[in-house]
């Protein structure tokens, strides 16, 4: 403060320990990216995403896609950072409301925050705490008959994989968590210490499509009990494989396979997605438009198939008849959009 008047003490702008902080927590930056735009930008010039911080992905096809439009009503089904979300509520103003659903309470405080403090009309975002199969039941609640758009981005945000406290990533040594909703249980310790070797082996297939899905079980299994944190669930799939060191490039497939299907079942991700999938025709207006951003094979099979059921029995009078992939300077300048799929419906 120049303002001699001011006898409040000064306070030291709080620096990193050292030049490579070891520890999430100590990384003020990470916490906080939107208050270091200058550093954020460094990042991004390099085609990497900042720690903490999430980059939505296809955001103009999805503003194609669904079209949204003053006075408009929308449901954000996993709004998370809320980056589409921003752009639909921009779009629908005058007079549209946008609902946003998220498991995740401390993003979804963190992004109603970021909002209060935006330039969008207060009341224009509804959040909401709650699994996407809760839609219609919480729609209902509010006299809301149809909406008239409705997005779905099913992948993790860049804030849960890059914090290690959540458990995400094999990366990081983290407690062995991954729940989405972390006031639910049970963890991805608690799921492993009482799943049985065959259910391990057939989710490892089901939900990854890994190849060598029962040895995998095998070595998880042989520890079981004492598997407490994510280095410990990574050193037992890295025992499968001697021969590969844990950075090699198939190593960190295997990992990102097993860590992805153990996710998928602690959060009930499957169920969840075809439940969504079943009740989306029943909340949107005739003419609504719909599109789902999905991020592995699993997920999209699903989601294409119930696009097609619906297009079939009359509920969608369109739908895409191929996937969407971002284009090559997204996923050049973006490398965790590399896997999304994208696809979209519209109510007859």
């Amino acid at each position: 403060m120049c303002n001699g008047d001011d006898d409040r003490p000064h306070i030291r702008r709080k620096r990193y320990r050292g030049t490579h902080p070891r520890h999430f927590s100590e990384k003020y930056k990470e916490q906080n990216p939107e208050l270091y735009q200058a550093d954020l930008e460094r990042v991004l010039a390099r085609g990497a995403t900042p720690a903490g911080s999430h980059r939505s992905i296809m955001v103009q096809e999805i503003l194609q896609i669904l079209e949204p439009k003053p006075g408009d009503l929308a449901v954000d089904a996993t709004v998370g950072y809320g980056g589409h979300a921003r752009k639909i509520l921009e779009a629908i103003q005058p007079g549209g409301q946008l609902f946003g659903f998220d498991r995740d309470q401390r993003e979804l405080r963190r992004t109603t925050e970021r909002f209060l403090a935006s330039p969008i009309p207060n009341g224009s975002f509804i959040p909401i705490h709650a699994n996407f199969t809760l839609v219609p039941v919480e729609l209902a609640s509010r006299g809301i008959e149809g909406v008239d758009m409705v997005l779905a981005d099913l992948g993790l945000s860049s804030m849960q994989i890059d914090d290690p406290l959540r458990g995400f990533s094999f990366k990081q040594k983290g407690p062995l968590d991954m729940r989405m909703d972390q006031d639910r249980e049970p963890s991805a310790r608690d799921y492993l210490a009482s799943v049985s070797e065959q259910e391990l082996g057939e989710i490892l297939i089901s939900n990854a499509d890994e190849p060598m899905a029962l040895e995998i079980a095998h070595a998880i299994h042989a520890r079981r009990g004492r598997l407490e944190t994510t280095r410990d669930l990574a050193e037992a799939v890295c025992s499968v494989f001697p021969d590969l060191s844990f950075k090699d490039s198939e190593m960190t497939k295997k990992l990102r396979r097993t860590f992805q299907a153990i996710r998928i079942e602690v959060n009930g991700e499957f169920a969840s997605l075809e439940r969504f999938l079943a009740d989306l025709p029943s909340y949107v207006k005739p003419g609504a438009r719909m599109a789902i951003l999905s991020f592995h094979s699993g997920e999209d099979r699903r989601v294409e198939r119930a696009l097609l059921a619906g297009l079939e029995g009359g509920i969608y009078s369109s739908i895409s008849t191929e996937v969407l992939r971002p284009s090559p300077e997204e996923r050049y300048s973006n490398s965790r959009s590399s896997s999304a799929k994208l696809r979209w419906a519209i109510r007859s």
